[in-house]
């Protein structure tokens, strides 16, 4: 059998015109999807089975089975299950029977706990939310290594055919592979050679196997597998081979054909483009062997490489692929490998330039039909039949595919890219034309606030609203008294009427607006749902945490709190409470005191200065611009290293700064686990530098800043009047009643006394451009009955404002008010009448006194002429704040 080479796009051309396929060219509107968040904060959550009543059933990776009651709308946890959850194994996957109705099976796949290094394929009977434990048939069980990581899939799927498919990892040595693939002949490196897994036809990992369930707990081999049913060249259950990491799995309903996504390696060895790294989207239309780890993508094939004397031999050839390692216990001769449908690098993809670039974990979802649907109510728009969603975990898209009438890809285009799903896991279509996601969120082995369970609903007709919980409070002590709006909540047809149900617990409660007590501490789980009067529904959820209090952080001072000026100290206090802590924890403090030559820094220094040192707020943009967090957080272990774990590594190493940045590009693996650390080869040097000094700062030893003391401002320059002076202060308390523990902070900014009158807060002016002697001038023109406004404006000790301004109009006056528009006067200008010939002529310096006002106010300036028929009274170009 001969491999036909795949149907390639041109480079670059991602959408093209499908007029030729006789499919609608244009798009739906995005506003006729309705997504719902129907639970969240889930822990790892790895798959999901919808079951004919639209309840879902969610495995957790460390062994919790949970059931979304759709009825109800509340998720419990239905049973624990016992499992191995190390590396990458756990409790993986999850389907429901296809005659789920009549029989109540539901299989799992997970590694079991204890000493057998073995993952189990298992059916159990779920009637209701009980699950029947007593009811378990093991059908399956794959051995396993559990030495070294990575790989164990563990997907689940039914065909239309009822025969299930499975998907397993190569779980074999991902690290020591010295940039090349893991063939690794060794004596003594078994566990390093995908040969021995993978390309192994006697053996189950690396592979998608499909088998017929039977009712007594076995199963049957299916007709058409690759290997005969005798077990005489191979095990009768593999349907594809040599895969890396098949992690999604879907089967096209109508042709069979098998899609999945295959998680790539990282190495060095050159490729099409970049490296031989590459992603994969690849297809089956019948039984074969899918080419790793001898070749990726389009059958590019790896040198052989030995080990031991670190030479590299030459390439196989994909048409007749030979497996000659120590380890493998099948057949030698290998079927010829299939190319990947799609595949793309680390880099950006010239041929798919939509799949982005960075860390990739691409996954296939499923391939829709519109007459599959004929009553849904909820059905996709003829817009995408025959087409394949695909998706992406780590860069967090979602594509639709369009393939040809042979199944070739033509082209692939955005779907929903507003909705920004933090990790899509799972991807899903019920019975009623809903699409449901799972999302794993943000941290990676770890729980997330953000992983939760979608649905995503498409209306023709009327659209169902869109629901929107707003909270007065999310956490705090019990009792709390909670204020829930569903004033945000919408609805794209305007005039219909809405009706707003919530149910907190077993209680159901209606309103735009409610206010609820919660008596006792726990974590609860809120629903809205935004009904219309056409039968549209519309679902969010929130979770309410009772049992702790935030704690309070105030920062006081004597002195101005909004204003530095030349030669000025600032005295300051740093005060913290918390309510369950009984001491408050000095340790759990951080404190700091920094100059910002740009205020345009500030609001990413306060929202991503974590370790409390603000000149690396530009690196820190830089770095959160990449796709380093997907697998790095601050303080803890994600899918790789905490950062603050790497700088307490490397502290006092003095080449450290050039190690981590040759590390940040040529990417790598082995110092910090199993893991590898994809490239990043369109990295400038100096930004990778940039991005280690910062990482290195994190655990340098640094003195305590005292929680009160005197500040001398010095670092400001004459010249340099967008600097700002900033003190922060944060606390985590110790957590309470079951609540984890909560972080607050509190900070000061000071500013320059000279400010510019068009970076005003609210107002209802225009603003103009003119000149000063050669400079460009932004300045506001003074409108009879125009204001601009400063929100948070201390007026401590400032004893008069100057201000620049033109004589080009009738004339009038600034009026200083607090608090609003029609608030207590603090002091007024009259300014002349004038006209200026020029741009250039006219401005000059005037100054009013200002009646001493005590503390931070809203501050509105209010340019005003008794008569209203005089319009255009005066220019403003700034205000400086005199003491």
């Amino acid at each position: 059998m001969l491999v036909a080479p795949p149907v390639l796009p041109p480079e670059g051309s991602d959408l093209l015109n499908l007029t030729t396929l006789g499919k609608t060219t244009s798009p739906p509107d995005s506003s006729r999807f309705t997504h719902m968040l129907l639970a969240q904060g889930l822990d790892e959550p790895m798959g999901m089975a919808i079951l004919p009543d639209f309840n879902v059933v969610i495995v957790e990776r460390k062994g919790a089975v949970k059931l979304y009651n759709a009825k109800e709308k509340l998720l419990k946890t239905i049973t624990q299950f016992d499992v191995y959850s190390g590396i990458e194994d756990g409790l993986l996957g999850v389907a429901a029977d296809p005659s789920f109705t009549e029989n109540h099976w539901i299989y799992f796949y997970y590694g079991l706990a204890g000493t057998r290094n073995v993952s189990q394929l298992t059916r159990y009977n779920l009637n209701g939310d009980q699950l029947d434990l007593r009811s378990k048939k093991n059908l399956l069980e794959v051995p396993t290594q559990r030495t070294y990581c990575c790989h164990s899939a563990g997907y689940l799927t039914f065909d239309s055919d009822g025969l299930l498919y499975m998907s397993t990892g190569d779980n074999t040595n991902a690290e020591e592979i010295e940039g090349h693939n893991p063939t690794d002949e060794r004596p003594g490196r078994q566990l390093s050679d995908d040969q021995g897994t993978t390309a192994n036809s006697n053996d189950l990992r690396g592979k998608i196997l499909r088998i017929k369930p039977l009712p007594d707990g076995t199963y049957a081999i299916p007709e058409g597998n690759l290997f005969p049913k005798d077990g005489s060249q191979g095990r009768p259950e593999v349907y594809v081979m040599g895969c890396r990491n098949p992690f999604r799995v879907s089967v096209d309903p109508k042709t069979k054909f098998v899609y999945w996504g295959d998680v790539g390696p990282d190495t060095m060895i050159p490729a099409e483009e970049g490296m031989l790294s590459y992603d994969e989207i690849n297809q089956a239309r019948k039984p074969g062997f899918f080419g790793y780890p001898y070749f990726l993508g389009n059958n590019e094939g790896f040198p052989k490489y030995d080990f031991e004397t670190k030479k590299e031999g030459p390439k196989q050839d994909p048409l007749r692929p030979v497996n000659n390692s120590p380890n493998n216990t099948g057949i030698k001769n290998l079927p010829p490998a299939q190319p990947a449908m799609i595949w793309y690098g680390k880099g950006a993809s010239k041929r798919w330039p939509l799949v982005g670039k960075g860390a990739a974990s691409a996954m296939a979802g499923p391939v829709y039909y519109s007459d599959l649907y004929p009553n849904a109510k909820y059905k996709l728009p003829d817009y995408y039949n025959g087409k394949l969603f695909i998706y992406e975990w780590v860069r967090k898209w979602i594509m639709a595919v369009t393939l040809d009438s042979e199944g070739n890809y033509v082209a692939m285009e955005p779907f929903l890219p507003h909705l920004k799903v933090m990790a899509p896991m799972d991807m899903q279509i019920a019975k009623d034309g809903a699409i449901y996601m799972l999302a794993y969120g943000t941290n990676w082995f770890a729980k997330s606030a953000d992983a939760g369970l979608l649905r995503i609903e498409y209306s023709e007709g009327n659209r169902n609203p869109v629901a929107s919980i707003v909270t007065s409070k999310t956490v705090g002590p019990a009792p709390m008294s909670v204020t829930l709006s569903a004033a945000n909540s919408h609805d794209y047809d305007k005039g219909d009427q809405l009706t707003y149900e919530w149910k907190i617990g077993t209680q159901k409660l209606k309103g735009k607006e409610i206010e609820y007590s919660f008596r006792k501490a726990g974590i609860y789980n809120i629903a809205l749902t935004v009904s219309d009067n056409h039968g549209g529904a519309g679902v969010a959820t929130q979770q309410i945490k009772v049992g702790n209090t935030p704690p309070v952080v105030s920062i006081s001072s004597n002195t101005n709190k909004s204003f530095y000026w030349d030669g000025t100290q600032l005295d300051y206090k740093i005060n913290i409470q918390d309510a369950e802590d009984k001491k408050i924890d000095a340790k759990k403090i951080s404190a700091s005191f920094n100059y910002l030559a740009s205020k345009s820094d500030l609001a990413a220094a306060l929202s991503g200065a974590n370790h409390g040192n603000m000149k690396f707020v530009a690196t820190e943009k830089l770095y959160a611009s990449l796709d380093c967090k997907a697998c790095h957080t601050m303080d803890t272990k994600s899918i790789g290293p905490a950062l603050k774990a790497i700088s307490k590594k490397y502290q006092g190493q003095d080449d450290a700064n050039e190690l981590l940045a040759t590390k940040i590009i040529k990417g790598g693996s082995g110092n910090w686990g199993t893991y590898p650390m994809p490239p990043h080869p369109d990295l400038p040097l100096k930004d990778a530098k940039e991005i280690a000094t910062y990482i290195l700062s994190l655990e340098k030893p640094e003195t305590a800043f005292p929680l009160s003391g005197t500040l001398n401002l010095r670092e400001h320059s004459d010249t340099q009047t967008d600097g700002v002076y900033v003190i922060q202060a944060a606390y985590t308390d110790q957590g309470a009643n079951g609540i984890e523990p909560l972080k607050a902070g509190n900070h000061l900014v000071l500013r320059n006394p000279l400010v510019q009158i068009e970076d005003y807060e609210e107002g209802n002016v225009s603003v103009g451009i003119g000149t000063l002697n050669t400079d460009f001038v932004t300045y506001v023109p003074g409108g009879n009955g125009k204001y601009v406004s400063f929100k948070k404006t201390d007026l401590t000790h400032i004893s008069k404002m100057r201000f620049r301004v033109q004589q080009d109009g009738e004339g009038g006056t600034i009026e200083i008010r607090v608090t609003r528009k029609d608030g207590a006067l603090v002091g007024k200008l009259q300014v002349p009448p004038g006209k200026a010939k020029d741009p250039k002529q006219g401005w000059l310096e005037m100054e009013t006194p200002i009646n001493p006002t005590n503390g931070v106010q809203d501050l509105y300036f209010i340019f005003t002429n008794p008569d209203k028929t005089k319009r255009g009274l005066f220019n403003v170009d700034w205000i400086y704040f005199e003491r």
